[in-house]
């Protein structure tokens, strides 16, 4: 068969060539179109455009690209209708993603969604778009089956596919030469978010001169856009080596995102961090509805597992205060570590992408 996946982001990229690689397993005669990053790359798909070019973060950032995003739909629906797939597959992303469904819907081609848009949280309007544009949806989250499956949606519960991610993990050392504990530092995948969450994370480090900190960093941005940040302070950098770095942490600071979930499933205390463009903020505030928390570990444990630092209380005082407790305080530590073994079983059993990978390939051989 002949697959178009659409992810639009890093953690978008890495769900996507787990898939790609489970689909390779059950058809042989597997053709892969994409747009993703470079794991889906060297899954064996072509890769029509880079994530690096597509992530657009927040309202006000989105409008001020809205040029490039129409000249992407444009462009993308004009390459499907040239590549005439089998079944396309759409991975999160959803402001781009949905639009593409609608349209894919219209020409006649089969539509997967996986990896849900967070229609339980806001933009509740979307899930009527989805009923009808969307042939089958898979989700990762276990609370989200119930939500759809109340909106009258057929929806399957695969499991999390970081548990494949975790599973497959090969160690390869760190490049650096280090007697003392290691802090974490995960400041996100976008130079929007770095720019604002990496400096505020580096604040702190002198108050810690028993760690070395490091960052986690995105090799599509590379290393020069890091340099100013790093400069005079006692900071390391990796790249490619996330989970390398998290399986030597001590603790981490972690930005909001896929990457707290990660964190946690590598047993590593963390405060979650988040700050973005202000105006942004508070239309999402606006728009959000009966969810208290911002991270997925506290989402899908529905408590508060890990302490959250968001916007205004995203400041080096607290980011101290907060970091102290889960590299100090063992009752934190242990009250951490104890949810994160909760939050494992939660989510279900490995095999996550092959048990996609049967489904679609089932669905639409039929």
């Amino acid at each position: 068969m002949k697959y178009y996946i659409i992810a639009g982001e890093a953690s978008g990229d890495l769900h996507a060539s787990n898939l790609i690689k489970a689909l390779k397993q059950i058809d042989p005669n597997a053709q892969f179109r994409c747009w993703g990053g470079d794991l889906m790359k060297q899954e064996g798909a072509e890769l029509v455009k880079h994530y690096k070019n597509l992530a657009f973060m927040g309202f006000i950032e989105v409008v001020l690209h809205l040029r490039t995003i129409w000249h992407n739909l444009r462009f993308c629906k004009k390459d499907i209708l040239s590549y005439q797939p089998n079944v396309l597959i759409l991975v999160d992303y959803p402001g781009f993603n949905l639009k593409i469904a609608k349209f894919a819907y219209k020409k006649g081609f089969k539509v997967v969604y996986y990896i849900s848009p967070q229609v339980w949280a806001w933009h509740g309007s979307r899930v009527k778009q989805m009923k009808k544009y969307i042939h089958r949806l898979f989700v990762i989250l276990p609370f989200e089956k119930d939500f759809f499956k109340s909106k009258g949606m057929e929806v399957d519960f695969v499991g999390h596919p970081l548990l494949d991610a975790l599973d497959s993990y090969h160690s390869t050392r760190l490049p650096i030469t280090t007697e003392k504990e290691i802090i974490a530092l995960l400041p996100g995948s976008r130079k929007q978010e770095i720019s604002t969450i990496l400096p505020l994370m580096l604040s702190v480090i002198d108050k810690f001169p028993e760690y070395t900190f490091v960052i986690a960093g995105s090799e599509h941005i590379g290393r020069e856009f890091y340099k100013p940040f790093m400069s005079n302070k006692n900071v390391e950098i990796v790249f490619n080596q996330t989970y390398d770095l998290l399986a030597k942490a001590k603790a981490a600071l972690v930005k909001s995102g896929t990457a707290t979930l990660e964190t946690a499933l590598w047993n590593v205390p963390e405060v979650v961090c988040y700050k973005g463009n202000a105006i942004s903020y508070s239309i999402a505030v606006r728009l959000i509805k009966n969810i208290k928390y911002i991270s997925l570990v506290n989402l899908i444990l529905n408590k508060t597992a890990v302490v959250e630092l968001i916007q205004k209380e995203l400041n080096a005082k607290k980011i101290e205060e907060e970091l102290l407790k889960i590299v100090k305080n063992k009752q934190i530590i242990n009250s951490q570590q104890k949810d994160f073994q909760e939050l494992r079983e939660k989510l279900g059993q490995k095999g996550a992408s092959l048990r996609l990978a049967h489904a679609i390939f089932s669905e639409f051989t039929r």
